[in-house]
């Protein structure tokens, strides 16, 4: 033997990233001298192993090589095992030595990363020579080890001799030094793996013993504790699952402090992590299910997941069955809890569930439920919003056949039925139905969920019964609940919804034909439920509200004092059962209030009344309850209270109007605030119903206030978005760059139309809501300003009056309880003018005369006279505008030619108020008597509001810019063409005067986007082309183009605060839509809306052909001084109207109307 020499080593270190898609063998690459051969060195690659498994079964931090010659060791480095059980390394070492032929080679589970606690468990191990390792050349080989459950650990070996080498890069080997906690932790690895694999009790003790030595020699601070603690914790767990050791708390306060010892950015951070899961899943398992122990685990999982890279072994054991995929599905069985916290613990687990995890469609559609179930207690939009964005995703994701499919569909309708309810968008209740009918459709008779199918389906159409009034709805509904009540025999725990159910059918069939019958089995019904929903039922109010109700209807038929008294005292009860912003208080409200007016119907006690109006209040003020269902309340409220003449009818309208203000603040799109102003019966005359009903109490401020309020508010609304903020700017710019940033933002998202992709429409109104809060909260802290307390509310009287600064303003109220018109003067106080001889009934009358003689003018001559319209023109002159002129004439004393400005309110909106004519000779025969316009120069507003406005915005001037456009051949074939459109654009451009930068634009080049960008870019415009106004949509009113029209809402996406003049010589411009006549939604509106200040529209049909008359002389008196105001509008036409008396028709002199400035 030579003698001994120094053994050395020189060692590299490389890490590759595991390949999971891949076998990953670990490889030592060894090459050794023999020892006949002195003097040269041996290279050593540690390059991978494969069919790792941990005899314990504890998940490892990583995998070591350990090869031993004598009494030295040299270790690799840690390297990370993979999902597939193979580990890569890279590791290099080059020995020099002359030393013993044989060595062992060990494959060892550290379950420590950063600083290994002993040398860790063996996974294998064998003793070979360094002859045996170089017989293979320079290629690789296998060594394989003895098996671990079943599998042979494999490490392939590949050796090199080196004959020349620096000896300054060699290192010396270990020596195999062990410290005492090394030694006793060896020996726990070693004792718990036998335990495991034999099941022995006394392994298990003795290993817990050795555990607990070597945690005792590591006090708090030192390096090693947190391995020492959860070396303890994980034996002491594995005797908590095999039922040896009874303790957990301690076991889990174990794994708590090792991961506290181990914070984020610790390499063993994850492994901590995953410990605690385990423990905690076990504990859930064995201790009846507790839930905050699988809620915990499923936030740590949370935790974990992002942790853990792909492709790791501790990322597959983190997924697998003890962990994620224990947790999810026992979270998603959990009873939906509608809590703060059981919402938290729904989106944790949703968390867990990325797009292709099986479990994310029961994730989704819990997380649904238990957001729905908190909206049903605090009334949050935003919840039911979420609930139903998450219940299309669960359906989604959800093909035909699924199993779950009917559930997900089923919860997703109910969610649209709470949200109708809430916010009356009735596509939500149609959706929810077809939905209801596919789920009755995949339960046929004979599945065990039929009877919630039949339940919600025909409450659903109970619902759509109430929109439409269809009988055929009511009766199928009461049909499916008597279904569905056979299959809720007596004992079923869900009869008592059913019993509810029908019962509330019946009583609404009952109120519709008036069926007794109905009734009484209602009231049977009812108690029946009642008698199943004692105290602490959750649900016990409403039967108790429900009983009421219909004991209420049974007295106004029987008058028995009982029925009534029993009737009051269930709503109180109701109500004490519910905590003070639960949704559900409206009902009692609104239940107690019936009752109260039952008995002051029969009884006659103001007290009752004064008590009907209380609840009408709380039920119609109660903030949880949605929009819909409170204006439904205050509308009856100011119905009701009208009657019975009540001192608080005008807060009954006014909390009316605010309702409906709120409620269209919250659509998204202009045309689904229209359908929300007309989906409430008898809603259209309550603005002039508040004004009659203020004028009659001689409160004349208030009125006009009411009506301001109430009308023309899809203009107020969108106009709130392009209010000037120049006071604003000077005392706050940073509230006003705020407002003006939201605006912008709500003003972009509002859009003209919902989109027909449900999803997509749901997220379009949340994001449109959240802009709402946003804007809210904005408002609120400029309203804290010193001088903006008032900033966007509807405005005072005092803030209207200033509309009358250059002429009275004069209100047309038409209501079914009065007609009259109030006269704002631009000093002093109001005038009221009570038009006695004129009721609603003859107003509409005398608008469908109009209309008749309109029509029939249009087919005659020139010279015909025009009977019917000089009738009527002098109905209009003798019954409305007489006692109007009196009190400008005689008490305002305003003089002949000054602007005055017609206001009117419904049916007064389709009468030429501006015509009206006495066609009489004086009686000293010295002439005619007057006409209006003889007296005065006559303007239209569609609201005092807007008038305003346009004034403001003429504080910014810009030079004049005149465009005319002309179109009369729009769309060939669909409309007839317009043969006098051309020469009326040239005379137009040869009137404006030259100082005036003039386009035209027509035939080819006068199509939709020309015209727009035209509109954009001058300052005045002419328009003659076809106009159109749609009265079913009236936003679909256009201007004909030669591609496409020139819509409404294309108007009103506009912006354009120089505009100042627009001439529409086009049919039909300044007319307003039948359902909605206050809102004023017409083209000549849209156009003021835009920016133009003062716009000349048409009531009717013109004819091309003689309007040129009137063109031509109307900028003739505009241009008279070569002046360029377009304040002079009104008195140009006033004018021109004149002038053409002998050429132009009466009708179609009529047909012009000067609105704005």
């Amino acid at each position: 033997m030579n003698s001994r020499l120094p053994l050395v080593f020189l060692y590299h270190a490389f890490y590759p990233p595991p390949n999971p898609s891949s076998t990953l063998v670990i490889f030592i690459d060894l090459t050794i001298m023999s020892s006949t051969v002195q003097g040269q060195y041996i290279k050593l690659e540690v390059i991978g192993a494969n069919n790792l498994r941990v005899p314990s079964k504890r998940i490892p931090a990583g995998i070591c090589i350990f090869i031993n010659v004598d009494s030295r060791r040299w270790k690799s480095a840690t390297g990370v095992l993979s999902s597939d059980e193979s580990v890569a390394w890279g590791d290099t070492v080059i020995l020099s030595f002359d030393a013993s032929r044989r060595l062992s080679i060990e494959i060892r589970a550290s379950f420590e990363f950063d600083r290994m606690l002993g040398n860790g468990e063996i996974v294998g191990k064998l003793e070979t020579s360094w002859d045996a390792l170089l017989n293979h050349g320079n290629e690789p080989f296998n060594i394989s080890f003895p098996p671990v459950d079943g599998v042979h650990p494999c490490l392939t070996l590949k050796a090199a001799v080196l004959h020349h080498c620096d000896n300054q890069e060699s290192a010396l080997l270990d020596s195999v030094i062990e410290c005492k906690i090394a030694r006793e932790t060896d020996a726990g690895h070693e004792r718990f793996a036998t335990c495991v694999t034999s099941k022995s009790v006394s392994h298990l003790n003795d290993a817990i013993q050795y555990f607990q030595l070597a945690l005792d020699q590591c006090p708090v601070g030192h390096p090693d504790r947190a391995g020492a603690l959860t070396n303890l914790a994980w034996a002491r767990l594995e005797g908590y699952i095999e039922n040896d050791l009874p303790d957990i708390d301690s076991t889990t306060s174990l794994f708590r402090d090792a991961l506290a010892l181990r914070p984020q950015g610790h390499r063993d951070h994850p492994l901590s992590i995953y410990h605690l899961v385990k423990a905690l899943i076990w504990r859930f398992r064995k201790e009846n299910f507790t839930t905050v122990y699988i809620h915990e685990s499923a936030q740590l999982c949370c935790k974990l997941l992002p942790l853990c890279p792909e492709g790791t072994y501790l990322h597959s054991i983190a997924t697998g069955e003890n962990g994620i995929d224990y947790v999810i599905p026992e979270c998603n069985d959990l009873p939906i809890d509608g809590s703060n916290e059981g919402i938290h613990i729904r989106r944790v687990v949703l968390e867990l569930c990325p797009l292709d995890n099986q479990h994310r469609p029961e994730a989704l559609d819990s997380l649904a439920w238990a957001l729905s179930s908190r909206f049903e207690q605090c009334g949050s939009t935003d919840d039911l919003d979420e609930s139903i964005q998450h219940g299309r995703e669960a359906v989604s994701l959800c093909s035909e056949g699924h199993s779950e499919r009917g559930s997900y569909l089923n919860n997703l309708a109910l969610s649209l039925h709470s949200r109708f309810d809430h916010q009356g968008n009735y596509d939500d209740l149609k959706e929810a139905i077809s939905l209801h009918e596919e789920v009755l459709r995949l339960r046929p008779v004979g599945h065990e969920s039929r009877q919630f199918s039949l339940n919600n389906l025909g409450n659903a159409l109970f619902l759509c019964f109430n929109q439409h009034d269809d009988v055929d709805d009511i009766n199928k509904a009461i049909s499916l609940h008597r279904e569905a009540l056979t299959l809720r025999p007596p004992g079923n725990p869900y009869r008592d919804y059913t019993l509810n159910n029908l019962a509330v059918a019946l009583h609404t069939r009952y109120k519709k034909l008036d069926v007794s019958e109905d009734l009484n089995e209602a009231i049977d019904l009812y108690r029946y439920s009642l008698q199943l929903r004692q105290h602490g039922h959750p649900f016990r109010h409403q039967a108790l509200f429900n009983l009421s109700s219909t004991l209420s209807s049974r007295f106004t038929q029987t008058q028995k004092n009982e029925d009534v008294e029993e009737a009051i005292r269930l709503s109180q009860e109701s109500l004490e059962a519910l905590p003070s912003l639960h949704p559900d208080r409206y009902f009692s409200y609104m239940w107690l209030r019936e009752a109260y007016f039952s008995r002051y119907r029969v009884q006659g006690n103001p007290a009752d009344l004064s008590l009907v109006a209380e609840n009408f209040r709380l039920a119609s003020r109660h903030p949880t309850q949605g929009f819909p269902l409170r204006i439904e309340e205050a509308i009856h409220w100011a119905r009701q209270i009208e009657v019975y003449q009540h001192d608080s009818v005008l807060e009954a309208y006014q909390v009316c109007l605010d309702l409906f203000d709120n409620h269209m603040m919250t659509r998204s799109s202009i045309i689904s605030r229209r359908e929300a102003a007309t989906a409430f019966s008898g809603t259209q005359s309550l603005p002039v119903d508040a004004a009659s009903c203020a004028i009659r109490r001689d409160d004349l401020r208030r009125a006009v206030e009411l009506l301001e309020q109430g009308r023309g508010q899809q203009w107020s609304l969108a106009s709130r978005f392009r209010t000037p903020l120049e006071d604003l700017q000077l005392t706050s710019p940073e509230l006003a760059d705020k407002l003006s940033e939201v605006n912008k933002h709500l003003s972009d998202a509002q859009g003209s139309a919902g989109s027909t992709d449900r999803a997509a429409a749901d997220r379009a109104a949340t994001h449109y809501r959240r802009l709402q809060e946003q804007w809210g909260a904005v408002i609120a802290d400029i309203r804290s300003l010193k001088g903006f307390s008032r900033f966007l509310l509807p405005p005072s009287y005092e803030d209207l009056q200033v509309a009358a600064r250059h002429g009275p303003v004069i209100i047309f109220v038409a209501s079914q309880f009065s007609c009259s018109a109030i006269i704002v003067p631009t000093s002093g106080e109001l005038h009221n003018v009570p038009l006695p001889s004129i009721t609603l009934t003859e107003l509409k009358n005398l608008k469908d005369r109009f209309t008749r003689a309109i029509r029939e003018a249009s087919r005659m001559s020139p010279g015909e006279f025009r009977t019917d319209l000089i009738v009527l023109s002098r109905t209009i002159w003798d019954e409305i505008m007489l006692p109007i002129v009196n009190i400008l004439e005689h008490v305002l004393k305003l003089k002949r030619l000054s602007r005055i400005w017609l206001c009117p309110t419904a049916d007064f909106t389709s009468i030429p108020l501006h015509a009206a004519h006495p066609f009489l000779t004086k009686p000293d025969r010295s002439g005619k008597e007057p006409c209006l316009e003889d007296l005065y120069v006559c303007s239209y507003i569609p609201t005092l509001s807007a008038l305003v406005r346009s004034r403001q915005m003429m504080k910014k001037r810009v030079p004049s810019s005149f465009v005319a456009i002309g179109q009369g051949q729009p769309l060939t074939g669909k409309s007839k063409e317009l043969l006098a459109v051309d020469s009326e654009i040239e005379l137009v451009r040869t009137l404006v005067p030259a100082t005036v930068s003039r386009t035209t634009i027509s035939g080819d080049a006068a199509t939709r986007a020309g015209a727009l960008q035209a509109f954009e870019e001058n300052t005045w415009v002419h328009l003659a082309c076809h106009g159109k106004q749609d009265h079913e949509q009236p936003y679909n009113s256009h201007f004909a183009m030669k591609d496409e029209p020139i819509t409404l809402l294309d108007i009103m996406e506009k912006d354009i605060p120089h505009a100042e003049f627009a001439f529409l010589s086009a049919c039909h411009t300044a007319v307003g839509d039948k359902k909605t006549p206050d809102e004023v939604i017409h083209l000549a509106a849209g156009l003021q809306f835009s920016g133009f200040k003062s716009v000349i529209g048409t009531l009717w049909e013109v004819d091309d052909s003689v309007a040129q008359h009137v063109v031509k002389a109307f900028y003739e008196n505009m241009f008279k001084n070569g002046v360029v105001d377009c304040t002079k509008a009104a008195w140009a036409l006033n004018r021109a109207t004149h002038a053409v008396k002998k050429l132009v028709p009466l009708e179609q002199r009529m047909v012009f109307v000067h609105i704005g400035v």
